[in-house]
């Protein structure tokens, strides 16, 4: 019979790339239906028993036996086992018919006669060969002329060897069972080979295996008979068989209303399950390959499993076999039903004759049917996971019962042929039947999960294992989750399948575990009109509304796994649902009350298998829009108080971090809910009378959240779960904060509510306290939960808090400054890279802390706390020891920082307390630390500019460069800056040092100008007092130059030592001496006559003579003002030259070619670290790059609350004339003239406005500047890849090279300093050593750590961010500081989707590595509009700060700077001696 069209039989529409299946059920009604024309075979088996039947069967046993012997041993012999074979001598039919009715006989007989039988069996097994392509000479001529013919009596004797014997020995079974073992294997190969069966031989073939299937399958278990032995066997190779027969003839409908009749009486049997899972997981791999279309997960299998169908199969024939397949068992839900699988011929017969059973249901071997029934659901599980495209790592051991290879790769499904069909050797196996149920073995069949081998059981009938050790988790690996499949099937087609079954198993054992759609089951809360809905009421099986065959409750905790499994599967199903489809109400409703059943919590207080596999695989359901979702939100946060205040059970101890990872999540998705859903009260599923009136609200439930939080995160030791907490703290405080800002929440705040864990004061003291406090007992040793406390205690520092008490802060600080102290002062051999980035980021973190609170320096032991701090972090001791220590000074200690990072980062520290704290911003924005004026600007006001352009090598010229203590680069200007009606000794001078450029102007003044008492100094004339005509007495004094008394004073000899002019009697010295004499006496009359001349003139003139009268002098206009500059700050001394060789002070030469260059790249070079994020817009289904880019060109084509989000991300720039980074380097750090094409453009409000060409979207802080730019198809892109040919001008290049690199070729002959000299030590070369010290050494690579890549994209629907073109969209996103093209791989990537009920679901990717997830954004959270910008922007920069800390070779900005600084000191040093500088600057 040839397979017809699925489609016109039940309903399914194979669609490429996609599955729709039709809403007509799937039920047992209707598979009765289905062959309700057809009759079964199963009374015509009892009519074959005479075809099987021998003539010597009415002659006594001995004479049978005797007859067989004597026939056989001749007939074997010429069979060429022993001896070479020989033709037949068997001619005609009747001969051949005689002796069949021989061997028919001898397959008979007892086992006690083994040698008969095996020579039976050797016969037949020969003359079967006359199906194959080729015959064995020994096959009798009749037999090879109509193979067909003998083939069916062949197959139908051999159903006696395969009839169990009573009372046979163990070692006569294992004879039995190797014989069964050949003719299957015999008939198996007959099946595969034949070419000539035609489609009665076949129909013969089906039916002799469901015979003896139904001979071996059909009877209670007992232990080591030879049923238990042949089980797994025969049933593999029926199903083989079958699947075969379905290609080269398929089964007819009676055949597979016999096979599903018959199954129905196998149930018991664990390896029915294991079969039915196995060859249905074949034929779903094959049906998803034809069905889904080639980019559809492959479900993989083992190699074996994949050959049960064949390569010929159509696709017909696979949706055929697979739908038929799937109903062979009927409902699987029934396994969990021991008086329904017992009711059989079997198990009644068994009970009537044994003394120890009365009810068949009792039967010892139905204790396995929790184990037989959890199978059955994970089967079904894996089909929905299976549809879902959860294929990648799928393990299917437990399903199929097979162990799996020691070398498969993870995401390879393989299992070994050797263990694999360790039934099919001759060796007989023990049954699996009666197994125990490890937790450790229930792991489900979806991505990640572990699974172990199932331990066989000691007895039998020891019934399953209690409650407590059975358990069954699905999907538990959140670690390596497998992302569910793009173009995976609607949710209520995969319900339209495995709905029923799904459901009905997951509330076995509940009040509501046969409800329907029917009103009297399901809740009034959730009543749905049938008319609205397309599942109709026949859509249920009768067993679910079949009361009577209601399972006990408490039976139905041994079934806890398998519901838990069902749970787990519906949960998947429906957290699977995709942006804007919509799931039938019908379904919701029963989905809804399956889950609140799940989630009781029992009074042992313990949390169940089945309340970890709802939180394992329901974290989504916050955040998919299912309507209704929020009446569930009690029964969750029971659940999740009592995962992490209890935990799982002790068994399951190994699952404990992957439970709570599952509920943090869970978390994050529901935190936001409360302030956005303040007064929507939720519905009681199951309402009673006195619960109507006080219906409880979505903003009541936030205490308990914020408990929750708070609670689990005090317990938490997994870092992974510790981080998600802390990003959704923060989150919870800042929303707060927001909405008590916004008068978003009630006012009226009582004093005594202040500290309440709703209130954001309360939550701040709560967060701050609990983070600080375990950072420094139990956070220290780990890096990543390190930093991602010192990140939320950063962002509780940004967070404005009106009622917040000073003494927090000061707390926090403290308590900063003491995490510092204790990871310094750690032994040498743990001081390491990780040890240091904790220490770096945590001097960061204080930064923020005072910056963001000055008043906490007007603090005096808060302030001397901080520069201890400090003082520790530089020169790695502090000089205030203990009490009674001495202190130690300056040049008393030695220089030995924890490492040059941290000593890099106390720096910083000490130049924000110096300079930002209480300062920033500035009044003129926080867009630029440095002063904007340079040479050319303030070369405009000298009064020797004339007008018009300089370039910048001459006004260069004009200054005087100096560097001091080779990290600070001046630049000195003599000329007086327009001051000519107040000249003063004026210099101004343009400091260049590690943390910006400043520019002053000095000026040398004796009084300040407030105390000058005239508007100038200097005038034109002061003017002559007025003469006064009383000129007073005169008095003629004659002065003496000796004492009145010096003639009375004895003389001495000494006196006499000189002669006088008397006792010189000589003539000549005589007439020498009158002539002397003569000349005095001649000028003493000279001058009293000049002295009478001159007075009579004076009496003839006027006063005041105005050719005599004093001036003041001319006003002074040049003066040595750098000379005086560097004298007066002690810098320049005019001492000797050999004094002068330890001098701080290094003339620059600005006549060496490439000063000017250097100096403009050391401008370029920031002192705060600079990112940028690239910001997208998806639309539903978009996958190009020019399609996703054009959408930012008009508002019309984008969400308006992605507008709001850009409008909130930063403030607009204009990039050029904006100081700041600007997103690309051709653009930043320098004012520049508006291009003509950007005058008179009118800014229209559209996302491309700030794509970087005109504008941008900026922040930033006193450490930081962030960028935001939505780049459009306009955006260029332009990546250096030759090393070489890096541009030397503009500073491109500084960003994370290092210095030589980022200068190019003119600094081959120069070697490269090593980081030394940035720590200004007191000794040359010496260099501070710690074990575990980063040796920063500038190294010549081409690039050492490129910038961080980060997007943000919002995303219309959110399965778009699995297609998200990352690296197309690299090209867009340049910088100019690439070095090379970047990867993809290496992108960080942060997906926003706004969901209906206004809040937004974020998602990160992003390289994995140490130092990857960044807070407060954690993957998968929940957050309000209110919050989403601040969160994104903390994120991004936290991204990009962690992404430096792990480079070791990374230097901060003012490191770079410093270094550049040294340059000049090196390249442009000017080679005069001491005293020719100074005679420059004399001259």
């Amino acid at each position: 019979m040839a397979p017809t069209k699925l489609c016109d039989e039940i309903g399914i529409q194979p669609q490429f790339g996609g599955i729709h299946f039709s809403g007509r059920p799937h039920t047992e009604s209707y598979l009765g239906g289905m062959y309700s024309e057809w009759t079964s075979l199963g009374p015509h088996f009892h009519s074959l028993s005479e075809e099987r039947n021998s003539v010597l069967n009415k002659f006594p046993t001995h004479v049978g036996k005797n007859v067989v012997t004597s026939i056989l041993k001749p007939l074997a012999s010429n069979l060429g086992i022993t001896q070479a074979s020989e033709p037949s001598p068997f001619v005609s039919d009747e001969e051949v018919q005689w002796n069949m009715q021989v061997i028919c006989y001898g397959l008979s007989l007892p086992f006690s006669e083994h040698d008969t039988i095996r020579d039976c069996v050797s016969v037949y097994c020969e003359w079967l060969t006359s199906l194959h392509p080729v015959p064995k000479i020994s096959v009798p001529p009749p037999v090879r002329d109509e193979p067909n013919l003998y083939g069916r009596k062949i197959i139908s004797h051999f159903y006696n060897l395969f009839v169990p014997r009573k009372g046979e020995a163990p070692d006569t079974i294992n004879k039995q069972a190797v014989l069964c073992h050949r003719v299957l294997r015999t008939i198996q190969n007959v099946s595969q080979v034949s070419n000539v069966m035609n489609q009665e031989t076949w129909e013969v073939l089906l039916m002799f295996l469901l015979s003896i299937n139904d001979c071996i399958l059909s009877p209670p278990i007992v232990k080591d008979d030879i049923c238990d032995q042949l089980c797994e066997r025969v049933l593999s190779v029926l199903v083989e068989v079958w699947l075969l027969a379905c290609v080269r003839c398929f089964p007819s409908p009676p055949l597979w209303k016999t096979l599903r009749e018959m199954c129905m009486n196998w149930r018991h049997r664990i390896a029915l399950v294991e079969q039915w899972n196995r060859v249905h997981l074949a034929l779903t791999a094959k049906l998803l390959e034809f069905m889904c279309g080639p980019d559809f997960p492959t479900l993989k299998i083992c190699d074996e499993d994949n050959q049960l169908i064949p390569a010929e199969a159509t696709q017909d024939c696979i949706v055929q076999s697979w739908y038929r397949f799937l109903h062979c068992l009927g409902n699987p839900v029934n396994l969990c039903r021991p008086s329904l699988i017992s009711q059989t011929p079997e198990f009644l017969q068994y009970a009537i004759t044994s003394n120890c059973v009365v009810d068949p249901s009792q039967h010892p071997c139905l204790s396995a049917l929790p184990m037989i029934f959890l199978k059955a659901i994970r089967g079904v599980a894996g089909q929905v996971d299976a549809f879902l495209g959860i294929c990648s790592s799928y393990l299917y051991e437990d399903v199929t019962g097979f162990k799996k290879e020691k070398d498969v790769q993870p995401t390879s499904i393989q299992t070994p042929p050797t263990q694999r069909r360790l039934a099919k050797s001759l060796s007989v196996a023990p049954s699996s039947v009666s197994k125990g149920i490890p937790r450790a073995s229930l792991i489900g069949l979806t991505s990640s999960r572990a699974s172990t081998l199932i331990q066989p059981s000691s007895a039998p009938n020891s019934g399953p294992p209690s409650t407590s050790s059975q358990s069954s988790f699905s999907s538990l690996g959140l670690d390596a989750k497998v992302p569910i499949a793009l173009n995976r099937p609607k949710c209520n087609s995969i319900l339209h399948l495995f709905g029923d079954w799904l459901f009905e198993a997951a509330n076995i054992g509940t009040d509501h575990h046969t409800f329907t759609t029917s009103s009297k089951s399901i809740p009034s809360s959730l009543v749905i009109d049938s008319r609205k809905v397309s599942v109709s009421s026949s859509s249920q099986p009768p067993s679910l509304s079949d009361d009577a065959e209601a399972p006990n409750l408490l039976l139905m905790e041994k079934y806890e796994a398998g519901r838990a499994e069902a749970l787990g599967a519906l949960c998947r199903i429906f957290t699977a649902k995709k942006t804007g489809e919509e799931i039938l109400p019908v379904y919701l409703s029963r989905f809804y009350v399956s889950l609140y059943h799940g989630l009781q919590i029992p009074d042992s207080r313990e949390c169940t298998d089945v309340i970890s596999s709802i939180l394992i695989n329901s974290t989504d359901l916050f955040r998919l829009d299912l309507d209704g979702v929020f009446i569930l939100l009690p029964s969750y946060i029971e659940a999740l108080e009592l995962v992490f205040l209890k935990g799982p059970k002790a068994s399951s101890n190994g699952l404990k971090t992957e439970l709570r990872q599952a509920s943090i999540q869970l978390l994050l998705s529901m935190i936001a809910l409360p302030l956005q859903f303040q007064d929507l009260q939720i519905k009681e599923l199951f309402p009673s009378q006195s619960d109507e009136k006080n219906l409880l609200t979505v903003g009541e439930l936030k205490p308990r959240l914020m408990n929750l939080l708070i609670g689990a995160l005090e317990i938490e030791t997994d870092p992974t779960n510790v981080q998600m907490l802390l990003g959704g703290l923060i989150q919870s405080v800042e929303d707060t904060a927001c909405c008590e800002a916004g008068e978003t929440v009630m006012q009226n705040y009582s004093s005594s509510n202040f500290m309440s864990s709703d209130c954001a004061h309360g939550l701040f003291i709560s967060t701050t306290y609990l983070v600080c406090q375990r950072l420094i007992s139990s956070w220290k040793s780990d890096l990543n939960v390190s930093l991602a406390a010192l990140e939320v205690l950063s962002a509780l520092a940004r967070i404005h808090i009106k009622e917040t008490d000073a003494l927090e802060p000061k707390r926090a600080v403290k308590w900063l400054c003491d995490y510092i102290v204790i990871q310094c002062s750690r032994p040498p051999p743990a001081h390491s890279k990780d040890l240091h980035s904790t220490i770096v980021a945590a001097f960061s973190c204080l930064s923020v802390w005072l910056v963001a609170h000055p008043t906490l320096l007007d603090d005096k032991e808060c302030l001397a706390t901080v520069l201890d701090v400090v003082e520790l972090g530089i020169s790695g001791s502090i000089s205030q020891g203990k009490a009674g220590e001495p202190v130690k000074l300056k040049d008393q200690k030695e220089l030995k920082p924890a490492s040059m990072r941290v000593r890099d980062a106390a720096e910083s520290l000490l130049n924000r307390i110096l300079e930002q704290v209480g300062y920033f911003p500035s009044p003129c924005g926080a867009e630029s630390l440095s002063s904007l004026l340079d040479e050319l600007s303030l070369l405009k006001y000298c009064n020797s500019w004339t007008g018009g352009e300089v370039d910048r090598v001459t006004a260069c010229q004009r200054f005087k460069y100096f560097i001091i203590d080779n990290s600070i680069l001046l630049a000195l200007l003599e000329e007086p800056l327009g001051n000519d009606q107040d000249p003063q000794p004026t210099v101004t001078v343009i400091i260049r040092g590690p943390f910006g450029r400043y520019a002053w102007t000095m000026q040398l003044r004796h009084l300040p100008r407030h105390k000058s008492g005239t508007k100038h100094q200097h005038t034109t004339n002061p003017g002559r007092p007025i003469p006064s005509n009383d000129i007073g007495v005169r008095h003629d004094i004659r002065h003496q130059h000796f004492p009145d008394g010096i003639e009375r004073i004895p003389a001495c000899k000494v006196d006499k030592s000189i002669p006088s002019m008397e006792s010189l009697n000589d003539e000549t010295v005589g007439g020498e001496q009158a002539k002397m004499i003569e000349l005095l006496e001649n000028q003493l009359e000279l001058e009293e006559a000049m002295k009478r001349v001159g007075q009579q003139s004076e009496n003839s003139l006027q006063f005041p003579d105005p050719d005599r009268e004093c001036y003041p002098p001319l006003v002074k206009h040049e003066f040595q003002t750098a000379r005086l500059f560097l004298s007066h700050f002690g810098l320049l001394s005019l001492d000797s030259e050999q004094n002068q060789l330890d001098s701080p002070l290094i003339m620059l030469d600005t006549s060496i070619p490439g000063f000017c260059t250097d100096l403009e790249a050391l401008d370029s070079i920031s002192s705060r670290t600079c990112d940028t994020v690239h910001v997208f817009y998806v639309r539903t289904g978009q996958k190009n790059v020019q399609e996703i880019l054009f959408n930012v060109t008009t508002s019309t084509l984008v969400d308006q609350r992605f507008m709001e989000m850009l409008d909130s991300l930063g403030w607009p720039v204009n990039v050029h004339q904006h100081p700041g980074w600007t997103g690309n380097t051709f653009t930043s750090w320098k004012l520049q003239p508006i291009p003509r094409q950007h005058e008179e453009e009118n800014a229209e409000p559209m996302p491309s406005l700030y794509s970087g060409e005109k504008y941008v979207l900026y922040w930033a802080d006193v450490s930081s500047e962030i960028a935001f730019v939505v780049p459009t198809v306009k955006s260029v892109a332009h990546f250096q890849t030759d090393y070489e040919s890096l541009p030397q001008v503009s500073g491109q290049g500084w960003y994370e090279r290092s210095v030589s690199v980022g200068n190019g070729n003119q600094q081959k002959g120069t070697q490269c300093k090593p980081r030394t000299m940035s720590l200004d030590l007191e000794k040359p070369g010496a260099e501070p050593t710690r074990p575990g010290r980063r040796l920063g050494v500038l190294k010549n690579q081409p690039y050492v750590n490129p910038p961080t890549k980060v997007m943000l994209v919002w995303l219309e629907s959110y399965e778009d961010h699995i297609t998200f073109p990352v690296g197309d969209l690299l090209n867009y996103c340049n910088t100019s500081l690439e070095s090379a093209p970047p990867k993809s791989e290496d992108t960080y990537v942060i997906f926003v989707h706004a969901l209906s009920s206004g809040l937004l679901r974020v998602k990160l990717q992003g390289p994995t590595g140490r130092m990857t997830l960044s807070t407060p954004l954690v993957d998968g959270i929940v957050v309000s509009e209110r919050t989403l910008s601040s969160l994104v922007r903390q994120t991004a920069l936290n991204i990009c700060k962690r992404k430096r800390l792990d480079n070791d070779s990374y230097h901060p900005p003012h490191v770079r700077r410093r270094l550049k600084v040294q340059e000049f000191a090196t390249r442009y040093k000017s080679n005069l001696s001491h005293s020719e500088m100074l005679t420059s600057l004399f001259s």
